[in-house]
C-alpha cells in the first residue's frame, strides 16, 4: 500500500530530480540511518516543519520566489571555472571548480537558507534559531532573516568565534543575536546542543534551522533538496563546457550539505565517482581529527543515527579540524547511506595539505577558498597527478576564504 509520505516523496523526487538514494523512507531513515525524534515536544514541532515544507515545494508561488531569489539575490547560477594552471601544476587530470564562493554571502548556505526562512515564514514563526561552526551558515541565515523581516539567533562555540571573527561581525551588522557555547570544546557539537535547548522553549514562536544534511527527520531531506541546486546545475554545465561528464566529483565533508548537494547532479551517473573529502585534522594516528568515516562508528547523535566519533564512554567525541564548519562527530544520514551502498567514496585531508592547498589556489589562480573547501581542493590536488590528462575532477568551491586570512596568516610563513 503506498502511503501519503511516500507519494509526497516521489513527488519531490520527480519535481527535483532527487535520487532515491537521498530520499528518505517513512521513518525519516535512509537505510538504517537518519530516524525521526522522539522526545514528544520535539516530535510535534518536526511534524509541523515536515508537513510545511512537503506543501511550499508543491507551490508555485512558493517555488517563483526560490527561483527569482536564486536569480536575483544570490546570483545564481554559479560557474563552472577551468583551474587551468592549478592543472598544470599538478600535472594530471584537469581540475575545474563549481564556483559556489561567488554566491552572495560567499558560500553555499545560502541556498538552503532562503528555503528555511521562507518555509519559516509561510508557518508563521517570527524567529529563527540556529548553530554555526565557520559562520558560514549563521551569516546566511542572519542574510535571509534581514531580508524577509524575521528575528535571527545564531549560537556558535568561542573556540570558532574567536577564529571566524569576520563572520561574528557580519552576523551582528545582519542583525543576528549570538549566544557564545562555552561548554565542552566550544565548538559546533555544543552550539548545536545549545541551539536545540533555546528551540524547545520557543516552539510556537520559532523554527530551527539545521545548517547541514544533519539532524532528525526532515532537515536532511530538506536541505538536501535546496542544495541539490548546485548538482543540477553542475551537471549540465560541465556537459556544456566539455561535453562529457566529470570522471569524479569531489566536495569537502564535515555535516556534508555542499556534498550532497553537488553529488545530487551525478547519483544516477554510475562512471561519474563521487568523493567526499573530510577532515585528518593532525592526523589519523591522533586523537586530533574529524574522520568521522573513516575511523566513526555506527551511533547517534542529536537525534539521529549515523557513522560517529565517540569516546571511551560512548558519547560524541571531541574533534578537531582546522576548518571550523567541518568539526562535528558526526555526518549525514545520506551520506552514511550512500558510503554502505558503495555509492560514494570518503577521503580525507590534514590541516597541513589544506593549508598547501589553500595557499596553492590562491597563488595559481588568484581564489582564496574557506579552509573548509581547501579540504576539496587538497585531495582533488593529490589524485590528479595519477589520472591522466583526459580525466577530469570537478571541485565544489563551497565557500571563500575571507573569514580564513587572519588566521591562516598565523599559520603560515609567508
Amino acid at each position: 500500500m503506498t502511503t501519503a509520505t511516500q507519494i509526497d516523496n516521489a513527488s519531490t523526487l520527480n519535481h527535483y530530480g532527487l535520487h532515491q538514494s537521498i530520499l528518505p523512507s517513512n521513518d525519516g531513515l535512509y537505510g538504517e540511518f537518519g530516524g525521526k525524534i522522539a522526545h514528544p515536544e520535539l516530535a510535534r514541532a518536526m511534524n509541523e516543519i515536515e508537513k510545511g515544507f512537503r506543501e511550499v515545494i508543491k507551490s508555485t508561488d512558493f517555488i517563483n520566489e526560490m527561483k527569482r531569489l536564486r536569480e536575483t539575490y544570490v546570483g545564481r547560477p554559479s560557474p563552472i571555472y577551468h583551474a587551468k594552471r592549478l592543472s598544470e601544476h599538478c600535472g594530471g587530470a584537469q581540475i575545474y571548480l563549481k564556483r559556489e564562493d561567488l554566491n552572495h554571502t560567499g558560500a553555499h548556505k545560502i541556498n538552503h537558507c532562503l528555503g528555511e526562512v521562507l518555509l519559516a515564514k509561510k508557518l508563521g514563526k517570527t524567529k529563527v534559531i540556529a548553530e554555526t561552526g565557520a559562520g558560514q551558515h549563521g551569516v546566511a541565515l542572519a542574510t535571509a532573516a534581514a531580508l524577509m523581516g524575521v528575528e535571527c539567533e545564531i549560537h556558535m562555540g568561542v573556540v570558532d568565534i574567536a577564529k571566524e571573527h569576520p563572520n561574528v561581525s557580519r552576523m551582528k551588522i545582519l542583525g543576528a543575536k549570538i549566544v557564545p557555547v562555552s561548554e565542552g570544546a566550544g565548538t559546533l557539537k555544543e552550539a548545536v546542543d545549545s541551539a536545540f535547548a533555546t528551540y524547545l522553549g520557543e516552539l510556537d514562536s520559532s523554527m530551527f534551522a539545521i545548517g547541514s544534511v544533519v539532524g532528525p527527520a526532515p532537515y536532511p531531506e530538506m536541505v538536501s533538496y535546496f542544495q541539490s541546486v548546485v548538482g543540477h546545475e553542475a551537471r549540465e554545465q560541465f556537459l556544456a563546457t566539455t561535453g562529457k561528464l566529470p570522471s569524479k566529483v569531489v566536495a569537502c565533508v564535515g555535516g556534508g550539505s555542499n556534498a550532497i548537494g553537488l553529488f545530487s547532479g551525478f547519483l544516477a551517473d554510475d562512471d561519474v565517482e563521487k568523493v567526499g573529502v573530510e577532515p585528518a585534522g593532525k592526523g589519523l594516528d591522533t586523537p586530533d581529527h574529524a574522520a568521522t568515516m573513516t575511523l566513526g562508528v555506527k551511533g547517534e547523535i542529536h537525534g539521529f543515527k549515523c557513522y560517529v566519533l565517540l569516546d571511551d564512554k560512548g558519547e560524541p567525541a571531541p574533534v578537531h579540524s582546522i576548518a571550523s564548519g567541518l568539526d562535528y562527530p558526526g555526518i549525514g544520514p545520506q551520506h552514511s547511506h550512500l558510503r554502505d551502498s558503495n555509492l560514494a567514496t570518503y577521503e580525507s585531508a590534514t590541516d597541513s595539505e589544506c593549508l598547501e592547498a589553500f595557499m596553492a589556489l590562491s597563488r595559481l589562480e588568484g581564489i582564496i577558498p574557506a579552509l573548509e573547501s581547501a579540504h576539496a581542493i587538497a585531495h582533488a590536488m593529490k589524485i590528479a597527478k595519477d589520472m591522466s590528462a583526459e580525466e577530469t575532477i570537478l571541485v565544489n568551491l563551497s565557500g571563500r576564504g575571507d573569514k580564513d586570512i587572519d588566521f591562516v596568516l598565523d599559520k603560515v610563513d609567508l
